[in-house]
């Protein structure tokens, strides 16, 4: 059974994990739960709504035309998303659930008069913008002057976490489909170089999880 919404954002508010001003916001907005694979944010609608995660996380993607897909990024608990709509232009991206999700929704009103008294608020903000343009712009540069296998290399990297026994496991069990919309090539060529990496002795899949054993080879 799934614990009551009020619960769990009572529990984030006195996380003191949490960042404080987030944990001063979420009550002043209104907290809902959402099954895995509900679409939070469409692209091009309008919008003036923040959304905080307080647990699960989402996806922020786009797709084209022929409905290939490029992931800029995972949100989890502690983070939030839709900040860049509040200047009432529209939705840069796509957002869905990749687990149940429960999200506390703060209007552009609120959130203008909750910077009003705490303008500190403002310049979290603003570094969460240029984080996410300084990740665009890598992104945007590494599809058009890094191979396919330099774009996955260093997503397999910055997703894994090192371990005692000096290896790095990516905790996330991540598809090879998920990967290629992050590298933004296909899933086939995933499966095809992740193997040629476990053959080699660089990568090894345990329990869905992949576990980088030595350092990546520069090329492949």
């Amino acid at each position: 059974m799934q614990p009551p919404i009020n619960a769990l954002t009572h529990a984030f508010c006195n996380d003191p994990v949490q960042s404080q001003l987030l944990r001063e916001l979420v009550p002043l907005g209104e907290s809902r739960r959402y099954r895995k694979g509900t679409v939070l944010i469409h692209e091009s609608d309008p919008g003036d709504t923040l959304f905080v995660v307080v647990e699960g996380r989402v996806k922020v993607y786009c797709t084209d035309d022929f409905d290939k897909e490029i992931t800029f990024g995972v949100i989890g608990p502690g983070d939030y998303f839709g900040e860049m709509s509040l200047d009432g232009g529209p939705r840069s991206a796509n957002v869905v659930t990749l687990e149940p999700t429960v999200c506390t929704l703060l209007t552009r009103t609120t959130l203008l008069a909750f910077i009003g008294l705490h303008p500190e608020f403002a310049l979290d903000l603003l570094s969460k913008v240029i984080r996410r343009a300084r990740m665009a712009t890598n992104s945007a540069r590494n599809l058009a002057f890094v191979d396919v296998y330099g774009r996955l290399s260093q997503c397999l990297q910055n997703l894994a976490t090192p371990q005692p026994d000096g290896t790095q496991r990516i905790t996330e069990r991540i598809t090879h489909q998920e990967i290629a919309s992050r590298t933004g090539c296909s899933r086939e060529m995933v499966s095809r170089i992740l193997k040629d990496l476990e053959n080699g002795g660089y990568v090894h899949i345990e329990k869905r999880q992949i576990i980088l054993v030595q350092p990546l080879p520069a090329r492949w």
